[in-house]
């Protein structure tokens, strides 16, 4: 909790870090690259760097979410596109737990323009450029304009927001809409 409350009180106003990495030339959609497993999640605006575990649908069909008891760690539906592919790859993250703050806290502060990197097991890293953040209420959350096919790989981030009700849960999804914006080699841990 502590380390957790340091990297907070270290960024910026709505929990961004001061002068973290934009995208410095045209929000222009890049040409897709082929499938390959995720391996880490990095948001340089928002401080986190998360591994990924695969995440599947549950028995009514709904998309599953990481391990309670592992808020720092993001997952990825693993049924759709990776992430750099052609379509639109899932992302999923809490934004907190019963222990405190999870991986995705302070998602509602990215921007448009904002750097999503998603390291991959083929030695490149597929870096998003943020859209737009939206929040949907449960009853009303748009799945085609969420998951559906946009005809380039984009990224979907999606968490928890809105009224908590004790016994029910947050009332809304906060979703990231991004689009492929660049692939760069993966520095290779010395």
């Amino acid at each position: 909790a502590a380390h957790d409350a340091a990297r907070t009180a270290a960024k910026g106003p709505a929990g961004r870090v001061p002068g973290a990495p934009r995208a410095t030339r045209p929000l222009v959609p890049r040409a897709p690259v082929p499938r390959a497993r995720p391996g880490r999640l990095a948001i340089p605006t928002l401080r986190v760097d998360a591994p990924l575990v695969g995440l599947g649908l549950d028995r009514r069909g709904r998309l599953t979410t990481p391990a309670m008891n592992t808020p720092g760690v993001a997952g990825w539906y693993e049924r759709g596109p990776s992430p750099g592919e052609r379509g639109t790859a899932v992302i999923v993250g809490h934004r907190d737990t019963r222990r405190g703050p999870a991986v995705f806290l302070e998602l509602p502060a990215l921007r448009r323009g904002d750097l999503v990197d998603v390291a991959r097991h083929d030695g490149r890293t597929a870096v998003f450029a943020v859209d737009a953040v939206r929040t949907y209420p449960r009853s009303r959350f748009p799945d085609r304009e969420v998951y559906g096919d946009q005809g380039r790989p984009e990224l979907r981030l999606l968490t928890c927001g809105g009224a908590f009700e004790p016994g029910r849960g947050y009332r809304s999804n906060i979703v990231v809409f991004a689009h492929l914006h660049d692939v760069r080699d993966t520095p290779r841990p010395r």
